[in-house]
């Protein structure tokens, strides 16, 4: 890295809370050496207090893009100008391209799992999908599968500030999709129970598992577990959440954390903000 830093270096950041166990700095800055391109990407603790100076920051600075993950996905909607297309519909940001000043804000989450579930041989088209959480990923999740095709998305919900999210998010997949979406709160674990018995993928887009929630698992009853079930968690550090492993301990055969969907998702918003494409065979041999 510092052999070719340079007065040129241009700079693309992420700014998310907790971050530092973040694989993303180390995803980008192998791409920028593999290809011999003057940037540079940071990781900065960013929560919403500080967000509105952080935005600021990027324009000051001239930043060329910056990634934006939890709990800035919402907060940051009103600081841009611009909105493409998808984040608009999801009403989520997980990128943001300086154009200039003009600050422009994507959603790449959604097509990250996607192509990571077709990576592991596992296509959404005419699947029932049982998935926990409607916040920025859970819900880009949501409307990509219902954009591509599963036949239900089953979405489940602490009743709590994001609650109004899942049912507006069901809402627009019925309305636009011919996916029918339902939601249900979390706390009915009798129907959570029910639809992941009848699910062909279990999605746990919650921060459950992530630093400080090692120890939590939406998923506790080793009835649920079945070896044709495929479970994926967004969660990528730790590698093995406690989801995880418990469903390998009892039996589930198709179990991946978010490694897949960070890889895609940086690819897609690697293009949005170099115009080049990101080297994603070497950064799997790194990462996987």
């Amino acid at each position: 890295m510092s052999e070719r830093l340079t007065g040129h270096t241009l700079l693309v950041s992420l700014i998310a809370t907790p971050i530092r166990h973040s694989m993303s700095p180390t995803m980008w800055n192998e791409s920028f050496a593999k290809k011999g391109m003057d940037y540079a990407y940071l990781a900065f603790e960013v929560g919403n207090e500080q967000l509105e100076d952080a935005v600021k920051g990027i324009r000051a600075l001239d930043i060329k893009g910056s990634n934006v993950s939890m709990p800035n996905k919402q907060k940051i909607i009103p600081l841009l100008d611009e909105l493409s297309p998808a984040a608009r519909l999801v009403g989520a940001v997980n990128t943001v391209v300086n154009q200039n000043g003009h600050l422009v804000g994507h959603v790449t989450d959604g097509t990250g799992c996607m192509r990571a579930l077709q990576d592991e041989g596992f296509d959404i088209k005419d699947k029932v999908v049982t998935l926990a959480g409607a916040g920025g990923a859970g819900t880009a999740i949501a409307i990509q599968a219902a954009l591509d095709g599963a036949k239900e998305i089953r979405i489940f919900n602490r009743d709590d500030d994001h609650y109004a999210t899942a049912v507006e998010n069901a809402k627009k997949i019925n309305e636009n999709t011919d996916t029918v979406a339902t939601v249900t709160p979390l706390e009915d674990q009798t129907a959570f129970k029910k639809s992941i018995s009848e699910s062909d993928i279990y999605i746990d887009a919650t921060s459950a598992g992530m630093h400080p929630q090692e120890d939590v698992s939406l998923i506790d009853d080793p009835s649920l577990i079945r070896p044709d079930l495929v479970i994926f968690d967004v969660v990528y550090a730790p590698r093995e959440t406690k989801l995880m492993k418990f469903a390998k301990e009892n039996g589930a055969a198709k179990v991946y954390n978010g490694l897949g969907m960070m890889l895609y998702q940086g690819a897609e918003a690697f293009k949005l903000i170099t115009g080049e494409d990101m080297p994603v065979d070497y950064i799997k041999s790194i990462l996987f």
